[in-house]
């Protein structure tokens, strides 16, 4: 957990310096009150003392009150000042961590236990550090001083019976993180459980309903809820025996002191009576302080334990190394917009087999390779690996003569506009979705944002918006239906100007006439950019300038659409399941 503190800065290990003098006169007032009390109590015992005497005594003691007050109000501001700066860092460095994951590392992690791990488990360490800063520092040096105290004022029996008291209670709290410590580290993996399936139960909520799967949902979510409340149960039934037996002890200890004080008291002579009860009143006060100091203690020890396992959660996303390694090359060697692919074999992360087998072609600028194949056949997977959503695992890709893993990865995707398969739009406007697709070359003019949406044919239900482009878009584009979607997500690609498009199966929401129109306008109005087409449909790629076909992960045919007919059986199957005999015969 003490590695986290490296992401405070010097402001906040000021603050850290500052808070521990605070806390360490915030015990040496503390302390100083029992000694006045004693004061008071043998000058109200004298005969002859005078007033003044008690209310200087008093006085003091009083200050010493408010100025533990004032120092611990001062403690509490700057620990939380602490523990909430180190929380922001905490999240914003984890979330610039996993912007840098690739594919692989958030397989790794799944989405649902980072999302825990940069919100419950942050909010862990910041509990602990706002309270605990205080508690660790302040309760060994307030028991350890108290002690001392104690030897000073008390009796052998008044010792014994505080320090029984203290072996007790260190006892019941060993035994106590004993039972509690398996459960607290069950607690974070239980709630990545139980936000995972609250998370797949909302994305999928559609199939869900049209299923009628809400009963088998509830289920999954009860069993996986009712195993993080059992858990918690028992961790809490546990931690709260200290509470009543803290009671026991804390109520007991003086009652005992007390008790035996009563026994010394009575057999002492007339001269010292007053200087033993003043004594018992002291050790009662110190005891106390001591009691109250292992009772600060236990709550650090309860929260602990959980917060050291979301701390190692957090570091482990923080120290894992990215497999894929972000290059330094910035720009081609000059054939701009030439996409190869040199025998390039792939396989996923644990993966038993190759999802693709010595792949190679290559696309010149300004020409439109397409992708066609089965269901699982290799095509978003080939893709894939030119923005280096993955990486190769046999031979090599290259974007304008440079190995893909050579590139800076930000310089490498400004050359690229994407679309993936799944259209993906985010809370906001039209306008900002489309704007997202800046680049290192500009910010997108509002000219550039229409021409965009026309290309796409999306201004013409665009346009049908009161707003027009300023009109809102929900989260994920739920107020958009699918074909609507894809349209702006293509207006996205096309508004950053890239050098090479990458439609993963980006048209196959749209009707037939949209989806010729599109591509109409699109190879009209940005030519001279290369073109990569992953499509189902034929009629999408018939007019490509080349075709790769895909079975297995293996490239059966490349050519064009008539020489495909005529030498690529797998082809024919897939153009004979989709056109009629006269589109056949053209």
């Amino acid at each position: 957990m003490f590695k986290l503190f490296r992401y405070l800065t010097k402001r906040e290990w000021a603050m850290t310096g500052a808070a521990l003098l605070f806390i360490l006169g915030q015990v040496w007032l503390d302390l100083r009150m029992p000694e006045y009390m004693s004061e008071i109590t043998v000058l109200v015992q004298t005969e002859g003392s005078a007033m003044s005497d008690i209310l200087r005594a008093g006085g003091l003691m009083l200050g010493c009150a408010l100025g533990s007050m004032v120092l611990a109000i001062a403690t509490g501001f700057f620990t939380s000042i602490i523990s909430s700066t180190l929380t922001r860092h905490l999240q914003s460095a984890l979330y610039h961590k996993v912007l840098s994951f690739s594919s692989e590392e958030m397989g790794h992690f799944s989405t649902a236990s980072l999302i825990t791990r940069t919100t419950n488990d942050v909010t862990q360490v910041q509990m602990v550090l706002a309270m605990g800063l205080q508690m660790i520092v302040k309760a060994p040096i307030t028991a350890v001083l108290a002690i001392l105290k104690i030897q000073e004022k008390g009796s052998w029996q008044w010792t014994l019976l505080t320090a029984a008291a203290v072996i007790l209670l260190l006892v019941m709290l060993g035994l106590q993180m004993i039972y509690v410590l398996p459960k607290f580290k069950k607690v974070q993996r239980l709630t990545d459980n139980l936000n995972r399936i609250m998370r797949e139960n909302l994305t999928g909520l559609r199939v869900v309903r049209a299923y009628n799967a809400e009963d088998y949902q509830e289920g999954k979510f009860t069993g996986a809820n009712n195993a993080l409340t059992t858990n918690n149960l028992q961790a809490g039934r546990a931690t709260a025996i200290m509470a009543p037996f803290m009671s026991l002890v804390m109520n007991g200890v003086p009652l005992g002191i007390y008790w035996i004080g009563a026994y010394i008291i009575e057999a002492a002579g007339m001269g010292d009576k007053l200087l033993i009860f003043s004594n018992m009143v002291v050790f009662s006060s110190y005891a106390m302080q001591v009691i109250m100091s292992f009772l600060m203690l236990s709550i650090i020890f309860v929260l602990y334990p959980r917060a050291q396992v979301s701390a190692s959660r957090i570091l482990e996303v923080l120290e894992t190394k990215p497999r894929m390694q972000n290059g330094s090359r910035t720009d081609g060697d000059g054939s701009q917009g030439e996409v190869v692919f040199d025998h390039v074999s792939f396989r996923y992360p644990g993966g038993d087999g190759y999802v693709l087998e010595d792949i190679s072609f290559t696309a010149h600028k300004g020409e439109t390779v397409a992708f066609i194949g089965a269901t699982g056949s290799g095509k978003s997977s080939l893709v894939n690996l030119i923005p280096r959503l993955y990486d190769v695992s046999e031979g090599s890709v290259k974007v304008d003569g440079v190995d893909v893993r050579e590139y800076d990865r930000k310089a490498l995707r400004n050359k690229l506009g994407y679309v993936s398969q799944k259209a993906v739009l985010f809370a906001g406007d039209i306008r900002e979705n489309i704007t997202l697709g800046e680049n290192s070359k500009g910010s997108v003019s509002d000219e550039t944002v229409s021409q965009s949406l026309s290309i796409a044919q999306a201004s013409e239900f665009v346009d049908q918006l009161l707003d027009g482009v300023d009109s809102p878009v929900a989260q994920g584009g739920a107020n958009f239906s699918g074909g609507q979607k894809q349209r702006l997500s293509i207006a996205r690609a096309i508004a950053r100007k890239p050098e090479i498009y990458i439609f993963d199966d980006s048209f196959s929401a749209l009707d037939y006439k949209t989806d010729r129109t599109l591509r109409q306008r699109l190879k009209s109005e940005t030519a001279g950019i290369t073109t990569l087409i992953v499509a189902q449909r034929i009629g999408t790629i018939m007019d490509a300038d080349r075709i790769v076909v895909l079975e297995d992960g293996k490239a059966v045919g490349i050519g064009t659409h008539k020489e495909l007919l005529a030498t690529c059986p797998v082809y024919q199957e897939i153009a004979e399941s989709q056109l009629s005999k006269e589109e056949l015969q053209r």
